[in-house]
Parts: structure tokens; C-alpha cells; sequence
């Protein structure tokens, strides 16, 4: 995710212009495939409206943390906030944005 590759969180039931929607809580092999096409790809992850876990939140943003390594760029989700920073980590891990706070580890 580049510079020109922006990540963008919108609501559940969006419907963004010009982007493939991947749908929702698509396979990994499925986001990968769409896009290596070139075209800006949305997934959906929202919790299921019963189950308001913790591990249910969990599963979501483990799911857009993966997502976002393989490329998509945008995300419908029921927890913007949530996946705003898990989206921000997995930018500071591929090194596309710096880290919140860099810290040495030295023991």
C-alpha cells in the first residue's frame, strides 16, 4: 500500500464507485486474485448482529489486518475504529507509514 494506494474504511452497506466488491469475508485466495487485477477491491466484515464478543471483534479485524496485507483498499465494517488502527498497524509494518511511537527494545 503505497502512497497511491490509500486504504478507506466506510460503512457496512456502502457502495463505492469504481471498486470490485470482494464481498463478504471473501477467502484470502479470492482477494488475492481480485487484486492482482489492478482494480481497487472493498471487503466486508461485520460482526454478526447477535454476537457483540470479544472474540467475535477479534475475528474481524484479524480478518481486515489479513485482507489489507494482501492488498484490498477498502473495508465495510461495523468497527471503524477498530479497523482504522489495525489498518494503521499493518501500513507501519510494511513500512508505508511510520510507527505511532518507535521505541528501541534494548534489554
Amino acid at each position: 500500500m503505497g502512497a497511491d494506494q490509500t486504504v478507506q474504511v466506510v460503512e457496512v452497506d456502502a457502495v463505492v464507485d469504481g471498486v470490485v466488491d470482494a464481498g463478504h469475508r471473501p477467502s484470502a485466495a479470492r482477494v488475492r486474485e481480485l487484486v492482482a487485477h489492478g482494480r481497487p477491491v472493498l471487503v466486508r466484515c461485520a460482526s454478526a448482529a447477535t454476537d457483540d464478543s470479544g472474540a467475535a471483534a477479534a475475528e474481524v479485524i484479524a480478518l481486515i489486518s489479513v485482507y489489507a496485507w494482501l492488498g484490498a483498499r477498502f473495508f465495510a465494517t461495523d468497527r471503524p475504529r477498530d479497523t482504522r488502527q489495525a489498518l494503521d498497524m499493518v501500513a507501519s509494518i510494511r513500512g508505508t507509514r511510520p510507527p505511532a511511537v518507535a521505541r528501541r527494545g534494548l534489554a
